[in-house]
């Protein structure tokens, strides 16, 4: 197998440490394949307050430190998937979400789910390019 195809552990200092057996992300081939961000503040590790808004804001933030570790970025995600608690706070996240993703949009999947780790409003994965090192 060649380098190119091992995985690689991605871990980021600025996000919120993994709470279960899991990474934050990893690394394949030319991709970033990113474990869910909930909106956990990196520090404390406690959700943080102000409702969906915020913690989409956290999530965001947390997901473009751990691409950023794994030397890509929140400009390279090509797909992300949303997990909402509650479908009826989809307008709210989307316009935070519309903050972190301007001129060229990824691909997205938005569902609602049964519960959140953390009691969470939401969770926020993706996937993404890594810039090509030569």
């Amino acid at each position: 197998m060649s380098s190119e195809l091992k995985k690689q552990i991605i871990t980021a200092e600025q996000a919120p440490k993994a709470i279960g057996p899991y990474s934050q992300a990893v690394k394949a081939g030319h991709f970033i394949y990113s474990s869910g961000q909930l909106g956990l503040d990196p520090v404390s590790g406690a959700l943080v307050t102000g409702g969906v808004e915020a913690e989409t804001r956290q999530a965001l933030l947390n997901l473009k430190a751990v691409l950023e570790a794994g030397g890509s970025g929140l400009d390279q995600v090509i797909k992300t998937t949303v997990f909402l608690r509650d479908m009826n706070d989809f307008s709210r996240m989307n316009a935070v979400y519309a903050e972190f993703f301007t001129a060229t949009p990824p691909a997205r999947s938005t569902v609602q789910v049964a519960a959140l780790p953390r009691n969470g409003a939401v969770e926020i994965e993706a996937v993404a390019l890594i810039a090509q090192q030569d």
